[in-house]
């Protein structure tokens, strides 16, 4: 007897763009060598984001304003390169670069996703409290009653990436419902609906169990929009009563249980990193 195929309904993800902050435009430092060149050097404004005191762009403006100095000197270029050896500082404090960690975290329900809770919910960096020494945060977030994976990490740049547009990572849930959901609904959520902060739309769509369970959806999306799987579905009049978050960025969920976590393979970052890189 055979087998039913697999129901699949899909569109291909569409691309969108940058905008760059135009008001800044800075000249290229002759400090500035290439970037192949292995001398271990780094730029400026690397070094002090890497330092955890904010992102590059933040970094660039501190340069402009005179507030970084290199072993003991102003420095304003942008592009300027620092050694291991040399000496930086913001603020009177000599800065240096943290060890970048990276978690990957089966986060369980009634858990959000936020460094801090003024109403003392239980936060997902409780769950990673003897993790690591340094400073991490989410990648991203997960509404309280969402399950699923969530990368932690301290990498300021990386995040700043995966969480842009632009960068289109995608994303694969599992949701589940009271009612079966109908082909007609399927084709509605792929081909986009308007939703109140702009249209949207799933990457792609099948049914769960091998295409046997109509009340049980697979959905890959690459929008990052707050709550946006639950929102789409309730646009066609679908409440989802359970949802978990099974890939991100192409990392798996594998035997990782609910509420575990695990540090990230250098494979993982390395191909996290190609995620975030854009042609």
């Amino acid at each position: 007897m055979n087998k039913p195929s697999k129901k699949r309904f899909s569109k291909p993800k569409s691309g969108g763009g940058y905008n760059r902050n135009k008001n800044i435009s800075f000249k290229k430092s002759n400090h500035e060598v290439s970037e192949k060149k292995d001398d271990g050097k780094v730029r400026l404004n690397k070094c002090i984001a890497d330092a955890g005191v904010c992102s590059r762009r933040e970094a660039d403006k501190l340069i402009a304003n005179g507030e970084i100095w290199v072993n003991g000197k102003v420095v304003t270029e942008m592009g300027y390169r620092v050694a291991p050896t040399d000496t930086v500082k913001y603020n009177k404090k000599t800065l240096k670069r943290q060890r970048f960690v990276y978690i990957l975290l089966n986060k369980p329900k009634d858990y959000i996703t936020t460094s801090n809770d003024e109403k003392d919910r239980k936060i997902v960096l409780d769950l990673v409290s003897d993790a690591c020494n340094e400073r991490i945060y989410p990648v991203g977030r997960l509404d309280r009653n969402t399950t699923g994976l969530l990368l932690l990490t301290n990498d300021g740049d990386l995040t700043k990436k995966l969480t842009h547009p632009s960068y289109n990572v995608t994303k694969k849930y599992v949701a589940e419902f009271y009612d079966a959901i109908s082909k007609d609904k399927m084709d509605e959520l792929v081909n986009g609906i308007n939703l109140e902060d702009g249209f949207s739309k799933f990457d792609s769509v099948e049914y769960g169990d091998k295409g046997h369970n109509k009340r049980k959806i697979i959905v890959n999306i690459h929008s990052g929009k707050n709550r946006i799987v639950r929102r789409m579905f309730e646009a066609v009049g679908h409440e989802v009563i359970k949802l978990d978050r099974v890939e991100f960025a192409g990392l798996k969920k594998g035997s990782l249980t609910r509420s575990k976590w695990r540090i990230l393979t250098k494979k993982e970052i390395g191909f996290l990193k190609m995620v975030a890189k854009k042609d």
